[in-house]
């Protein structure tokens, strides 16, 4: 059985880093690349739902494709054999992370580095996911 493997990634070293861990504990992996834009304050009321001024949905794809082709550069690096797949959502990061993992069999995400004080009153999309995720979750560092 092929493991399906979803690596959030935010353009950080720590999601680089989780994704190059992804690649070598679970080589032949199925790998889901999922970037998950935060909405503050940039949403529009449409008369059918949520629409975003086409600035902001432009700067959102900008950045969602920057990550996606650091992605496939670190696979090309890497030589996973497997399947690559990139994914975008949209809101809450730890909301969109554990929704997508009903597709998967584990989440492999970077720990944010934050300590003391920042941690405690912040918290950790890291941690709120280990802790509420319906699959295994390995936190790299």
């Amino acid at each position: 059985m092929t493991t399906r493997v979803l690596v959030p990634m935010d353009g950080s070293e720590q999601a680089e880093t989780a994704l190059e861990h992804a690649f070598e504990f679970h080589p032949d992996a199925e790998i889901t690349v999922l970037h998950v834009v935060e909405l503050e304050g940039s949403t529009l009321e449409v008369s059918d739902g949520i629409g975003f001024d086409s600035d902001v949905q432009q700067g959102m794809e900008n950045r969602a494709e920057a990550v996606f082709d650091r992605a496939q550069e670190l696979t090309a690096n890497a030589g996973h054999e497997g399947v690559l797949e990139t994914k975008m959502g949209i809101g809450d990061p730890t909301r969109s992370i554990i929704d997508a993992a009903d597709d998967v069999d584990l989440i492999v995400i970077g720990s944010e580095g934050r300590h003391g004080a920042a941690r405690l009153l912040l918290g950790s999309v890291a941690e709120t996911v280990a802790r509420r995720a319906p699959v295994p979750v390995t936190i790299v560092r």
